[in-house]
């Protein structure tokens, strides 16, 4: 545990598999090169590679937007075309949305919760694996059309025709039917966004389901409940949001699916079905997903202010509290979506109140990380000033989104810039605004080494100028008419000067980005070298090396107070009674068991990749062939048994593995 007590137990050498019984061929133990990151079972390596995909989607997402500013900063624009820029907007909004912010979260999901709980992994760590490698199937099944385009495009010039005839989909990351029918979008583009997120959605059910039960039964002994950090807690709860909202969302993709394809009228008019169905089964689903997105970095802001504030989170039940009543709540107000679709004046009423009422917990939280604030020791690195800027630009989306819950206001505002303006400030200027908090407060930790503290700041301040000269003038231009997903607009109508200034702010908050990642690029290689707690933490991930050994604890822990860490640098001599203890329990139950590496969750996923592109594109064999492999890499999991290896420490806390049939 503490440094002072027991020295950093790191795996000294790697010693070869032998072959396990009954398996159709052993399984890897290689800890480094492709084949071990392909087949790593450990919750470090997992997080590590979802940061990796979706900080990846994240910069395809932004250059999306840059394309739809660049389309947007002069009036009677031709940059782009208006079916190029109908793809640009669906594919921004679901890039950022399901393959840039949730996986993200993700990531840190998996590199933080069992290290706030003294567990050594997930409870699950080969699903853990799966769930990772399913979410990159999906990343690709709805990203196939831009490499596809690309390709046509390329063959076009060179004079050999369309050789895939394959777009990105045109219909909003919403998929309002009946854009979604046959009539209006023939090709497979939509079909591909339909079975892409199916595929999301299986990576974020499996995944939910593993931290739950990883929270709920892996905490280390006297971590209660109401001892566990924040960002757990938030993790908790959006694992519960996302394992009730997703159903929704895939009854209704299925209903897509049938409705193309089987000549169903889920949505078709013209056989006696309700377009607005969809917008309620989508909804009920899109509006928790709000809080799946935000919950988590509020989190990250709960454990990064006392940190830099030198003080304990002031209110920390209530914070909790409202963390949890926020999730409940969340699911009752999916109808402010739809205030102008004709609900009639009891639904609106309801809905306008619930949407009300869920300001209040909100703010609760707010008034919390204040007075977590007041009278602190505040120390301002780039952690801190990330997570200032969080509160400050969510208050803002806040503002907007009481306003949203008058149904006569919304009725102004409704599909107009006001609107993104509104979500823009919640998402980029909440949950980026917190995310990037956390990659620079935990970056450390997990790779060693402190990120340039000057170019942090640099790049914070590019980041906040350039959003809010971005963002905050769609305020205006949707007040003064301007409609959302609108391709060009004429000069005469009043919005030119502010979409320019809109545009050359988006070119600044792109700089940001840019420099904000090249200093995390820079760092991992050149930085200094962090200690075990370089901020003074307070939960228990910064009592142990960093990066972190594969077993994470030399011991496991126990708690004693809600701010595990500070307790235990105050109580030291009572700490390595705990720490002797379990080792010694450890050691005579043969050491500290840790899971093997295993192919079967990559070819199971491989899988779904295959079966998906296959039913998309009509094409029974590929489709077929995935299938195959869903089922064979699940069987050959499932008669793969718990396998695994010990590892060994001596009396300092040095370890050694010992591999072999257990």
């Amino acid at each position: 545990m503490a440094e002072a007590l027991v020295k950093p137990a790191l795996l000294t050498h790697e010693v070869p598999a032998a072959a396990k019984p009954g398996l159709l061929f052993p399984r890897p133990t290689t800890k480094t090169g492709l084949v071990g990151w392909l087949t790593t079972v450990d919750h470090k390596k997992i997080g590590i590679l979802y940061a990796a995909f979706a900080i990846c989607f994240f910069l395809i997402g932004g250059l999306e937007a840059l394309g739809i500013r660049t389309q947007l900063i002069v009036p009677n624009n031709h940059f782009i075309t208006p079916e190029f820029y109908d793809q640009l907007f669906t594919m921004h909004g679901t890039t950022m949305i399901f393959l840039a912010v949730m996986p993200l979260n993700a990531a840190f999901f998996n590199l933080l919760i069992p290290l706030q709980i003294g567990a050594r992994d997930v409870a699950f760590p080969r699903l853990n694996a799966f769930s990772l490698w399913v979410f990159v199937a999906g990343a690709i099944i709805l990203n196939i059309g831009w490499v596809t385009g690309a390709i046509d495009a390329i063959a076009a010039r060179t004079g050999h025709g369309l050789l895939f005839n394959i777009h990105e989909p045109d219909i909003g990351w919403f998929g309002y039917s009946p854009l979604t029918s046959k009539i209006f979008t023939p090709g497979i583009s939509t079909d591909l966004w339909t079975l892409g997120l199916q595929v999301l959605g299986v990576s974020s059910i499996v995944a939910s389901l593993n931290f739950i039960v990883t929270i709920i039964n892996l905490r280390a002994p006297g971590l209660t409940m109401m001892r566990l950090p924040v960002f757990t807690w938030m993790s908790l709860v959006t694992s519960f949001l996302l394992v009730l909202a997703m159903p929704a969302i895939a009854i209704a993709l299925v209903e897509v699916i049938f409705d193309r394809h089987f000549g169903t009228h889920f949505f078709e008019v013209s056989g006696g079905g309700q377009p607005i169905l969809w917008q309620h089964l989508f909804w009920v689903f899109g509006h928790p997903e709000v809080y799946i997105l935000i919950l988590p970095p509020m989190g990250y802001v709960s454990e990064i202010l006392p940190t830099f504030s030198r003080k304990p989170l002031f209110g920390y039940p209530v914070v909790v509290f409202s963390g949890v009543t926020i999730g409940f709540i969340g699911f009752g107000v999916w109808s402010h979506h739809m205030f102008t679709t004709g609900l009639g004046a009891v639904a609106t009423a309801a809905f306008s109140l619930a949407t009300m009422a869920i300001a209040v917990p909100t703010g609760v939280k707010i008034f919390n990380w204040i007075g977590t604030l007041w009278g602190g020791r505040l120390v301002m690195r780039t952690p801190m000033l990330f997570a200032l800027g969080f509160i400050w630009m969510f208050m803002i989306g806040g503002f907007s989104g009481i306003m949203h819950a008058a149904a006569p206001a919304d009725a102004e505002q409704h599909d107009s810039y006001f609107v993104i303006a509104h979500f823009h400030y919640v998402l980029i200027g909440g949950a980026t605004f917190g995310l990037l908090a956390a990659i620079t407060f935990w970056f450390p930790k997990f790779f060693g080494r402190m990120i340039n503290d000057k170019i942090g700041k640099l790049s914070f301040w590019l980041i906040f100028i350039g959003f809010n000269v971005t963002f905050f003038p769609m305020h205006f231009l949707g007040l003064n008419g301007m409609p959302r997903r609108t391709w060009t607009y004429d000069s005469n109508m009043g919005w030119n000067d502010l979409n320019l200034l809109c545009t050359l702010g988006a070119y600044l908050l792109g700089l940001g980005i840019l420099v904000y990642f090249a200093n995390i690029v820079w760092s991992y290689f050149n930085g200094e070298k962090a200690g075990n707690d370089p901020w003074d933490g307070r939960t228990l991930e910064w009592s142990i090396p960093s990066p972190p050994p594969e077993h994470n604890f030399a011991a496991i822990p126990v708690v004693h107070d809600r701010d595990a860490w500070w307790y235990e640098k105050t109580h030291r001599e009572e700490t390595a009674r705990d720490v002797a203890a379990t080792i010694k329990a450890e050691s005579s139950h043969g050491g500290i068991h840790m899971p093997d590496q295993s192919w079967f969750p990559f070819i199971a996923a491989l899988g779904m990749l295959l079966g998906g592109l296959g039913f998309a594109t009509y094409h029974l064999p590929v489709a077929l062939v995935g299938l195959a492999l869903v089922m064979f890499g699940s069987y050959l999991w499932a008669l793969e048994g718990p396998g695994g290896y010990h590892i060994h420490l001596d009396k300092d806390g040095n370890a050694t593995e010992d591999h072999g049939s257990h």
